[in-house]
């Protein structure tokens, strides 16, 4: 049985069928080859503002700092905003691609070259074929998504002050697994994401005598072992949490005790009451250890960075998986259920405006092919490299797909002009 598709799944498929995909692979080269890091991402704001300003964007930028804000408008109709970060990492690359970052420690090693590059193409496709739509489009390239500031940075800037204030939000994030897959969850689909330093203070003093000392050290390690049972023994099995001591720092010399040590956490849950829980834990363990210490002053603990939850609209998530299953293939649309990564995307979602986020499969067939459990979807996720890693490398093949599900996904909002 063949149906028919839907007025946005075909108008999307014309408007992207002579994609200039060549220039939009340059585009993307140059982008990885030059990463910045976040709220420093002047050269690629000024790249993506170029791009829309010729697509016939009125186009502002510097908002939130580096932000960049594309307006259209193209008569009475929806308002949607579709949002690409613009930020890197502080990782050192080891892809040896011809386009490899040429910034030493600095690489796009979680695909926000590639959003910039899909936001761009989606602007040029929309705009070009204006006649086939009606409403207003608002295109935002956000800083410092990595450091979960840029989205609050551009809401602080009177981001729905100084420009049209959206019915829809539509962002999507390039993710492992083999290319050609759009994983749409409606709910739940990122976690949060919660920063915690401790500081813990002892008296320092000579190696050889620390009998006449309180070594941080060793508070320091306990305190990271017991952390090691809050999810195991204080959170419910039913509830997903995961807590990653991502930085233990102590002392100068191989044999001074120092004074204090540092540790470094990270939080991913999915609901306020397990991650106050998890604090309120990591509070009574850092304390409750300097105390058997004998520690002189109480740990300092502070938290810092925070995501929120991603919690996609289920009505308008639904209607655009369902544009996607016409645009590329029933089969390539489905639900993986909520992940433990986290985003700031949701922040942009004020006075509970709806959103759909989703994700877009990245990984050179080769790759994924070669993969270790061939066969076995979980297993190769695995074993292929994913978000944040130094060999984290999307298939150029992915571009044209990514600019085609923007714009499918905007013209499922759009009035569509038959």
């Amino acid at each position: 049985m063949t149906t028919t598709p839907s007025p946005a799944a075909r108008t999307a498929l014309d408007l992207t069928a002579e994609l200039p995909v060549q220039a939009l692979e340059d585009m993307y080269r140059d982008l990885h080859r030059h990463p910045e890091l976040s709220l420093a991402e002047h050269r690629t704001a000024g790249l993506l503002a170029e791009s829309l300003r010729k697509s016939g964007y009125e186009t502002t930028e510097g908002v939130g700092g580096t932000g960049v804000v594309g307006v259209l408008r193209n008569g009475d109709g929806p308002t949607v905003l579709l949002r690409a970060d613009m930020d890197a990492l502080p990782v050192h690359e080891e892809t040896a691609l011809p386009y490899a970052s040429t910034v030493p420690g600095v690489m796009h090693a979680c695909g926000h070259d590639l959003h910039v590059t899909w936001l761009a193409g989606a602007a040029q496709a929309l705009a070009a074929g204006r006649d086939t739509w009606q409403g207003t489009l608002i295109l935002v390239g956000q800083p410092a998504e990595e450091t979960g500031e840029g989205a609050r940075a551009m809401l602080a800037d009177g981001l729905y002050e100084r420009f049209p204030r959206p019915d829809a939000l539509l962002s999507q994030h390039a993710a492992p697994g083999p290319a050609g897959l759009y994983p749409h969850v409606p709910g739940l689909i990122m976690s949060a994401s919660t920063d915690v330093d401790i500081v813990v203070h002892g008296r320092g003093g000579h190696g050889s005598r620390p009998e006449t000392t309180i070594d941080p050290v060793v508070t320091a390690a306990y305190i990271v072992t017991r952390l090691q049972t809050v999810v195991s023994r204080e959170v419910a099995a039913r509830d997903s949490a995961v807590l990653t001591v991502g930085v233990i720092e102590a002392g100068t010399r191989h044999n001074i005790i120092p004074t204090t040590a540092r540790i470094a956490l990270n939080l991913r849950t999915q609901s306020n009451d397990v991650r106050d829980r998890m604090l309120a834990a990591i509070r009574r363990i850092a304390q409750g250890e300097c105390l058997a210490a004998g520690c002189p002053t109480e740990p300092e603990i502070r938290v810092g960075a925070t995501f929120p939850v991603t919690v996609n609209n289920a009505t308008l998530d639904e209607q655009v998986a369902e544009t996607h299953r016409e645009v590329f293939g029933t089969g390539t649309v489905f639900d993986p259920g909520p992940a433990m990564g986290s985003e700031d995307f949701a922040h942009l979602a004020v006075d509970q405006l709806p959103y759909s986020y989703w994700f877009v499969t990245t990984t050179p067939a080769e790759a994924w092919n070669a993969a270790e459990g061939s066969g076995d979807l979980m297993t190769q996720l695995a074993a292929v490299p994913s978000n944040h890693s130094p060999l984290f490398a999307p298939d150029l093949s992915t571009v044209a797909p990514g600019v085609r599900t923007l714009v499918s996904g905007a013209l499922t909002v759009l009035t569509v002009v038959p």
